[in-house]
């Protein structure tokens, strides 16, 4: 099944998240970034009730207003709130208040509830797919059991789970062993974030620059790790010698996995997305794939049979 726009057009092969939308980015800036996702074709955009206070679907909302039809346009609700139906319409009837919009073309579940039973969940999103309102369901952040269960409970529910919001990054690789298998067994569509690693695959760390990582205790200790900041520095010397920016060759590895239908790029600034942007058209060979993957630890299998790796 062919993913498109409600005026036809096929989803772009990639996304741009609006996370920082309201916040690190102001409008301006945010409608540059836009302006330049448009003109190298990205019609895949998304956001969540939580990012920045709403702001994000906000601006994102106005964005988008006068060429809907041709946006694939993506929220999240229910991150760390249980799943319930009253939240579940709370934050998606306030999301569409702020996008301005009745329907949205995908509907996330932002995160696993280890309480709320799927059935409930999805019987409210079922009602949403039912009305019109959501035309694909997706779920963020689950693991491969948890979505091969929703992709039972949504089934016998009579909708579709299409979508899976995995992270992946060079130096986050855990969905390689059972995510990504999974998705292309059953046919999910992958749009995986933080492709850069919370700017740390963009080298501006080992270079004196700040950001997520210094600034955002969560990003500090997702990233703490050292060896991957040797990671992120040998990807930036191994960029210099390719005369490439390390952020393209980052999201260029990401998109180019068999499982991944569209990584989510993100910035601050036109300046900061170009890097990204430029992945899209980055001809990346198997010699080089495999140059980039052998620069962090590839994850041992599920079984954790190493002899059978």
């Amino acid at each position: 099944m062919t993913i498109e726009t409600l005026s036809g057009q096929p989803l772009s092969a990639f996304c741009f998240g609006a996370m920082q939308f309201g916040e690190n980015a102001d409008e301006a800036e945010s409608a540059a970034m836009y302006g330049a996702c448009r003109e190298a074709g990205i019609n895949f955009f998304d956001t969540a009730y939580v990012y920045t206070d709403g702001a994000s679907e906000v601006i994102l909302g106005g964005l988008l207003a006068e060429e809907r039809d041709d946006i694939f346009l993506a929220t999240k609700c229910a991150s760390g709130r249980k799943a319930t139906p009253d939240v579940i319409e709370a934050e998606f009837d306030e999301s569409r208040k702020r996008l301005g919009q009745e329907t949205v073309d995908l509907l996330y579940i932002h995160q696993w509830d280890p309480i709320t039973p799927l059935e409930v969940s999805f019987g409210k999103i079922a009602a949403y797919v039912e009305a019109g309102a959501v035309r694909y369901v997706g779920v963020s952040n689950f693991s491969a059991w948890q979505t091969m269960k929703a992709l039972q409970v949504a089934g016998d529910l009579g909708i579709e789970l299409k979508f899976l919001q995995p992270m992946y990054n060079l130096v986050k690789r855990q969905a390689e062993v059972e995510i990504l298998p999974m998705a292309i067994s059953e046919g999910l569509c992958v749009a995986p974030y933080s492709p850069l690693g919370g700017g740390l695959l963009t080298g501006k760390y080992a270079d004196g620059g700040g950001g997520r990582i210094e600034s955002d205790p969560m990003y500090a200790k997702r990233y703490a790790p050292a060896w991957m900041h040797t990671a992120a520095e040998n990807l930036a010397a191994l960029a210099a010698v390719e005369g490439a920016y390390p952020a393209t060759l980052a999201v260029a590895w990401v998109a180019r996995h068999a499982g991944v239908t569209a990584p989510i790029i993100s910035a601050r600034s036109v300046e900061q997305l170009r890097p990204s942007l430029t992945a899209m058209n980055f001809g990346m060979d198997d010699a080089l794939y495999d140059k980039i993957s052998t620069l962090t630890p590839k994850p041992p299998p599920a079984h954790d049979r190493l002899e059978e790796g």
